[in-house]
């Protein structure tokens, strides 16, 4: 499992976006400050940090992200996404919905550590050439 980005669910995207490119020198994929998605990695270049609006996140994901009050979404890179839910249900953990796959590029599960941290399991797809 690999740490593929910490997520922030945030209200006023453009100022977030603002603070993290401008404020903290974190560099865009995409410089594009209107969201509802974007991805920024840091001067050092390690794992980056992504924002999302609440409300795209609630569209993208309706039966996780209604009536939450997340301000983060801790995702982590597996390789085999049925193995990796098969392991975890053999430790008891339920998934609050089933995976999905989003944008065509990713497979998605999502669950609930301990402490109630929302957490995006992500299984990155080929793509067809």
């Amino acid at each position: 499992m690999e740490l593929s980005q910490v997520r922030l669910l945030v209200t006023d995207f453009g100022v977030m976006f603002r603070f993290y490119r401008d404020v903290l020198g974190f560099t865009p994929q995409q410089d594009d400050e209107r969201g509802p998605y974007g991805k920024l990695s840091p001067p050092a270049g390690s794992a980056a940090i992504a924002l999302q609006t609440r409300a795209h996140f609630r569209e993208t994901v309706p039966a996780v992200g209604n009536g939450a009050p997340d301000n983060a979404v801790l995702a982590l890179k597996v390789d085999d996404l049925d193995a990796t839910i098969a392991g975890l249900h053999a430790h008891g953990v339920q998934l609050l919905a089933e995976p999905s796959t989003q944008w065509g590029r990713l497979k998605v599960a999502y669950l609930r550590d301990p402490e109630r941290n929302l957490l995006e399991l992500q299984e990155w797809l080929t793509l067809a050439k």
